[in-house]
């Protein structure tokens, strides 16, 4: 009787399309990048920040678990549901709300997809910095949640640092903002706390976030080594240089078995390891930081090293 007369709460809330129950429907929702599996019992899927607020007051007065769920990408189980639970989605919640050029921020919805915001920004020499691997398919909701990072975390930071405020509705229903328009907003830095909470703190439903401009230039290096401790060593020593590269990542033989296997790039498989290191800023710097993240990785037994000559051969 309590699922029923949830199940009729949330149509008048949301609409009948927007709430799923039958198995066909709901399946695709039990689960999300980890192996982890459980069935909900309703997905529900609101259209703007009233609709969340009704539902988390429904599925409260019928004391039913509710998930929040963006687009499914985490690999740690947090999107799956709740034994017998809701999955509150928030994918209806895609838009871009703002862009404040002159200021370099932007307003965007939980379902917004992390690379749609560089991507709208891009013709004004702007991006948005956080970049998990899964860019093109996760939401800044999801981003928030997880205080996501990527592979330039190194240069840039993770979420947390891109996050100025956030509009959330909290456990009662309640909707509140979290910090500012400026990251030096006095008082407690609330929304910090709630940017990684993974959704224990409440849903967020707007993000205001920080946008960067693009720099000049970009050159990557690939090195490529028979030993994997030499690789690791040749982190330590750019590093010590003074360098601190946009991105610096290492991958064993093992891992370049794996890409080589899911998406070939080229990598040699007989590698021992190898080194991806991104340099960015203006063209001087990026020529002169480059010609020494070269000289160290030869001077550590590099078997190969190659610079990208263009921004497709970048992009592998």
């Amino acid at each position: 009787m309590i699922r029923e007369n949830l199940i009729r709460e949330l149509r008048e809330v949301v609409g009948d399309r927007y709430v799923l129950v039958e198995k066909e429907d709901v399946i695709v929702y039990e689960q999300d990048g980890s192996i982890l599996q459980v069935m909900p019992e309703i997905v529900v899927l609101p259209g703007d920040v009233e609709q969340v607020s009704a539902v988390i007051k429904a599925a409260k007065r019928a004391n039913v678990p509710i998930v929040p769920r963006g687009s499914g990408t985490g690999l740690a189980g947090g999107a799956v549901p709740a034994e017998g639970g809701v999955v509150l989605s928030l994918a209806r919640l895609n838009r871009i709300l703002k862009f404040d050029l002159q200021n370099r921020i932007a307003i965007v919805e939980p379902g917004v997809i992390n690379i749609d915001i560089t991507k709208a920004v891009a013709k004004d020499g702007l991006f948005y910095a956080p970049d998990p691997s899964s860019q093109t398919a996760c939401s800044i909701g999801g981003n928030v949640a997880n205080n996501s990072g990527g592979p330039h975390t190194l240069a840039y930071g993770v979420t947390t640092n891109h996050v100025f405020a956030v509009e959330v509705v909290l456990d009662d229903g309640q909707v509140v903002w979290l910090g500012g328009e400026v990251p030096d907003t006095p008082g407690y830095d609330l929304c910090g706390v709630f940017v990684g909470s993974e959704g224990t703190m409440g849903i967020v439903t707007k993000a205001l976030v920080r946008l960067k401009r693009t720099r000049e230039s970009v050159r990557t290096l690939l090195a490529i080594f028979d030993q994997t401790d030499r690789a690791t060593e040749t982190v330590v020593d750019i590093t010590a240089a003074g360098i601190i590269p946009a991105a610096l990542e290492m991958m064993d033989q093992l891992t370049i078995e794996a890409v080589e296997r899911g998406a070939p790039c080229g990598y040699p498989r007989d590698a021992a390891a190898v080194l991806l290191v991104e340099i960015e800023g203006v063209r001087e710097h990026t020529e002169r930081a480059m010609a020494l993240v070269q000289s160290i990785c030869n001077r550590n037994g590099a078997r190969k090293v190659r610079v990208a000559q263009s921004d497709a051969e970048r992009q592998l």
